[in-house]
């Protein structure tokens, strides 16, 4: 099965992307199912972020082939980009310190009805597309396990007073807003306490079992999980820049 209404089934073989300073990962090997929790473990500088743009169509292939819901990359990444969502992506979604939790929801649920919604949702009566806005918007931050009332000035709190995994729970709640079919989470353990990423995989976990694929990089992946490594096949390029080669490859792409 390739998808489903709310997951997608993602497949790999040999994918592999190479850069101006060699190859950020190669030799990739993935199948799991819809609504799977993956993986990509591995040190920091290993291509993790790279793979995780590939798999999303945001980043082409060099070698290899992939699948996401049925639909071939690097053929028909824009049809995958479509149905996929990051979040917490250094240099790519990073969040404005000086706008506040509300700012930020009210502005993805804006791109969200102006580019995401179908014509016949356009035309709804305002009110009744307001609720569903609203409604949308509190069920992405449920699933993302944000409590803004816990918040030190609630959804008028700013980001920069956000704690780190706070700040990561916004991130997944504003990807979410989009309904995606998988949902692509760097740097998942960065700066966590034990508990914190504990806290966060639970919700990654109950996200893959709704339904949704979970597709996150970590440097040690959790009990249970589909694992994807990079960094095991004498990567030439795994640096430091993997971050910032992948960020400039999206803003050239004009897919940011």
């Amino acid at each position: 099965m390739h998808s489903t209404p709310h997951g997608a089934a993602v497949t790999a073989t040999g994918l592999g992307v190479r850069g101006p300073r060699g190859w950020a990962f190669r030799d990739i090997g993935l199948t799991a199912g819809p609504g799977s929790l993956i993986a990509i473990e591995g040190p920091s500088g290993s291509g993790r972020t790279c793979l995780l743009l590939a798999l999303t169509g945001r980043m082409t292939p060099s070698a290899g082939t992939a699948e996401v819901a049925g639909l071939p990359l690097p053929k028909k990444m824009a049809a995958v980009r479509a149905i996929t969502a990051l979040a917490h992506v250094p240099g790519v979604t990073d969040l404005e310190p000086a706008l506040t939790v509300a700012e930020h929801l009210r502005e993805r649920t804006l791109l969200q009805h102006r580019f995401g919604e179908s014509v016949r949702a356009l035309l709804r009566p305002r009110r009744e597309r307001t609720a569903s806005a609203r409604a949308r918007t509190d069920a992405a931050l449920e699933a993302a396990g944000l409590d803004v009332e816990s918040l030190p000035k609630g959804v008028r709190t700013a980001v920069r007073d956000l704690e780190r995994a706070e700040a990561l729970r916004l991130s997944l709640a504003l990807a979410l807003i989009g309904k995606p079919r998988l949902l692509a989470v760097d740097d998942t353990d960065m700066k966590l306490s034990d508990a914190e990423r504990a806290g966060v995989w639970a919700t990654l976990r109950a996200l893959a079992e709704s339904g949704t694929t979970v597709l996150a990089v970590c440097s040690q992946a959790p009990e249970g999980a589909v694992v994807v490594r990079t960094g095991a096949h004498g990567t030439e390029a795994a640096t430091s820049d993997d971050k910032k080669e992948a960020a400039d490859a999206l803003a050239e792409a004009g897919r940011a």
